[in-house]
């Protein structure tokens, strides 16, 4: 584990950061074209932290132009593969070098714990573009069956211009869950990070150009969805845009797409993600560290949030006496303060909407919490309800867990596979033949037994249903979404036997 700092070194890190504020394009930082900007707030004080451009389709167009001339002329998609991990190689290094810094970034304009910041957010970025970086020279083209007299090779090539947009709940992240294979791969990048969260987006830009990235490959365009990303998404010269964030925001980008030049759309979308508890599971203080740390980390600003507990009922008490027991050790307060696990919504609108379901949690059994601790901050909160209720259907998106109580192994993956998504679920069992026929029974995209998590980079990401399609994030399967595969045939046949010399 990272060594944390004291809330007060913490501080005074914040105290000496400059904030980036420009745009980032053609390997240059400038103002919108407009020269608007919009502000940027720290989400546990309210306080004004940087006044960021706000970019608009001017800026996405000229952002675009760069990437095509930069993809086009090879400077980076024919770059030799050793040069490219060579250059995301010096990349991870000056984030290394960089890593307390942009960790207080993050927590300051995220309202992140600077906890998870340091032991996660930061160090599982740096590890993800590491990885991607040492995958570029290893990743063979192919040969199929053909005849005696032909040779068939299928060769991947990369995608071209390729649009990605973040979302707020880990901007570090999935930058890196984006950038890594797509650079990776030779394509040309125009990114936009969400509007809540820009700062270490840009920091990241500027520590790219020093390790060598071409100008023009990576390009950061700042700005609202409306002004920036709904442009890119219909841009007719973008090659492939991948999203992760609302299932509402991943349909428009179908739509856009549709309305432009069918380019390719890979969503990563929501979760109402259950969490499976069956009579005779082990460790009950395993399970409930599991199941709180599910539910609860990132202050449940998770798509993967193991945000639905449903228990089977012979030990439904056992295990709520020593969930609470675990809840009740993870803190809320200032995010700076390395000691806290419950930091700030991410926004004023957020926190709202958040606050609702706690209204609508008064009609049903509260096990916990079910306060607002201060303004942006909400304390973990355990409600019992049916399965129908609209706090065990809806993705809050915050720091409520539900339970729902079943009688077998059959009704509980039935209520698990009652939901419009299917992103992420986990079964606790110490049987291990019941775990994996439930594994295999439950309709999402990564499923955890006797555990809860995401897995890492080497293993897929994704979702069924309406948590998205069109490829994975992570492991070599993310290459996918930025390539695609060319046959080129060669025909070997030379009819005249004297031109075999």
């Amino acid at each position: 584990m990272t060594d944390l700092l004291t809330t007060e070194e913490y501080k005074a890190i914040a105290a000496g950061l400059t904030f980036p504020t420009l745009a980032f394009i053609d390997g240059g930082f400038r103002p919108a074209l407009s020269g608007k900007t919009f502000t940027t707030t720290n989400p546990a004080t309210g306080e004004p932290l940087a006044e960021i451009a706000a970019c608009g389709p001017e800026d996405v167009d000229l952002a675009v132009t760069a990437a095509r001339a930069a993809f086009e002329d090879g400077r980076w998609s024919k770059l030799h593969p050793g040069e490219r991990k060579e250059t995301l190689l010096r990349l991870a290094a000056l984030m290394q070098e960089h890593a307390r810094e942009l960790a207080v970034l993050e927590s300051l304009d995220a309202g992140k714990t600077i906890f998870d910041c340091e032991t996660v957010d930061v160090p599982e970025t740096i590890h993800v573009i590491k990885w991607h970086a040492e995958l570029i020279d290893k990743i063979y083209d192919q040969v199929s069956p053909a005849s005696d007299n032909h040779i068939a090779m299928v060769v991947r090539e990369p995608v071209g211009v390729v649009g990605l947009v973040l979302p707020w709940n880990f901007p570090l992240l999935m930058l890196a869950w984006k950038i890594g294979p797509a650079l990776a791969a030779g394509c040309s990048v125009v990114l936009k990070p969400a509007g809540e969260t820009t700062l270490t987006t840009l920091r990241v830009a500027e520590l790219a150009a020093k390790a060598g990235l071409p100008a023009g490959v990576l390009n950061i365009v700042t700005g609202s969805g409306s002004q920036v990303g709904e442009p890119l998404g219909r841009h007719t010269d973008v090659d492939m845009v991948s999203f992760t964030g609302s299932t509402a925001t991943g349909r428009r980008f179908l739509t856009y797409s549709t309305d432009s030049n069918l380019k390719e759309v890979v969503l990563e979308l929501g979760g109402k993600n259950p969490c499976i508890v069956l009579d005779d599971a082990e460790d009950l203080d395993a399970v409930a560290a599991h199941v709180v740390n599910g539910a609860f980390w990132n202050m449940g600003q998770n798509c993967s949030a193991g945000s639905r507990l449903i228990v089977q009922r012979g030990i439904k008490d056992r295990l709520l006496e020593k969930v609470r027991a675990e809840a009740a050790g993870w803190q809320v307060g200032d995010p700076l303060d390395p000691s806290i696990r419950v930091g700030a919504l991410i926004s004023q609108s957020h926190f709202q909407k958040v606050s609702s379901y706690l209204e609508a949690a008064r009609s049903e059994m509260v096990l916990m919490g079910g306060k607002v601790v201060s303004e942006g901050f909400i304390e973990p909160t355990i409600v019992e309800t049916g399965r129908d209720s609209r706090l065990a259907v809806e993705e809050i998106f915050g720091p409520i867990l539900t339970v729902i109580a079943v009688d077998s192994f059959e009704e509980a993956i039935a209520v698990a596979n009652d939901t419009e998504y299917g992103l992420a679920a986990s079964i606790f069992s110490a049987n291990g033949k019941r775990a994996l026929r439930g594994a295999r029974a439950l309709r999402a995209g990564t499923v955890t037994v006797n555990s809860f998590g995401e897995g890492d980079v080497t293993t897929p990401f994704g979702g069924y249903k309406q948590s998205g399609f069109g490829g994975r994030d992570n492991s070599i399967h993310a290459h996918d979404q930025y390539t695609q595969l060319k046959t080129i045939w060669l025909d070997l046949t030379d009819n005249a036997a004297a031109g075999l010399d």
